[in-house]
């Protein structure tokens, strides 16, 4: 094996481990945000590129067996969008009231409950020995749908507690998710051979972004959150659990084996927070993308630990 073979292993192994440990790089941004502010206040126009990256670099992480597995097993798929688009955005719309949040912390946390699935989902799955050509099944399709659901979701539960405009968010999350994602993804077919030995730095791009992202959301708000954290993070822990609770137990419901029903837990209890940040700065305002950044720290903890508890338990392999 060639010297140059063995450097381009190791950068691979690198970023692989990088991105595993995304939580850990997000909360560390997270602390460095509080108190040097001023370079991610700075990044803050770039932010819907930032996005749009994010998505490219996932578009090219997606392989065309994905969506096989889609159209071998709809009604699976089926079941699993359909609880990802109704268990959270209720949940979201329920916490808000039972917490009395005020309503741009209410209308960025309903936003946030109608994302579509997080990518780092699938990275979680992985771990939990669950099933996870099902995780990326979900979340391919949940993204695929977020253009329509997460502005329409979005206006039909809060649109009453402020001003959401459906034509403004769906051209958003066309322009930075479903565009930059169907091209990343074209690019993949047209240069797979070109693309393959470099695959681990796209989703090492990604997570890059998305810790930026959540980091600028820190130091816009920095003042802002000393007197709302408390609130908001136990707001966001109760809808988090709720998910993961509910993902579980439509699994069971539909008699779906175990490691299904992990996947569906860790699916629906973590959301694109990353896109509802991206949105609820665009437009609603600062303190609405709060319990969305919030949102990506709670998930994260809560599904590594679920994660790391699952893995000590081992069960036979599953094919999609």
């Amino acid at each position: 094996m060639s010297i140059k073979t063995n450097e381009h292993l190791m950068i691979n192994r690198l970023l692989t481990y990088y991105t595993r440990y995304f939580a850990v790089w997000v909360l560390l941004f997270g602390v460095v945000a509080w108190f040097v502010p001023g370079p991610f206040i700075f990044l803050k126009p770039g932010m819907n590129w930032f996005f749009a990256l994010t998505m490219f670099g996932i578009g090219v992480a997606l392989d065309a067996e994905d969506f096989k597995r889609i159209a071998r097993h709809p009604w699976v798929v089926g079941v699993g969008s359909a609880a990802q688009f109704l268990i959270m955005p209720l949940g979201a719309f329920a916490v808000t009231r039972l917490m009395g949040l005020p309503d741009e912390l209410a209308v960025g946390l309903i936003l946030t409950g109608s994302a579509p699935g997080a990518m780092a989902s699938n990275v979680m799955s992985y771990i939990a020995k669950a099933d996870t050509a099902y995780s990326v099944s979900l979340t391919t399709v949940s993204t695929l749908l977020c253009p329509v659901l997460t502005p329409g979701l979005t206006l039909l539960l809060a649109g009453a507690r402020m001003d959401v405009s459906f034509v403004a968010m769906f051209s958003s999350v066309v322009q930075t998710v479903v565009l930059p994602l169907v091209l990343g993804f074209l690019i993949k077919i047209k240069f797979h051979k070109q693309i393959v030995p470099i695959l681990p730095v796209f989703p090492a791009i990604s997570a890059t972004f998305i810790i930026f992202i959540c980091s600028m959301v820190i130091a816009l708000n920095r003042d802002y959150l000393a007197s709302v954290t408390g609130l908001v993070l136990i707001t966001c822990l109760i809808l988090n659990v709720y998910g993961m609770l509910m993902g579980y137990g439509v699994g069971a419901l539909f008699r779906m084996e175990t490691r299904r029903r992990r996947t569906l837990s860790i699916e629906i209890g973590m959301q694109n927070a990353g896109l509802g940040v991206v949105l609820a700065l665009t437009h609603i305002g600062e303190r609405a993308a709060v319990p969305a950044a919030l949102f990506v720290f709670v998930c994260i903890i809560t599904a590594s630990v679920m994660s790391a508890v699952w893995q000590r338990r081992s069960l036979p392999a599953q094919t999609m």
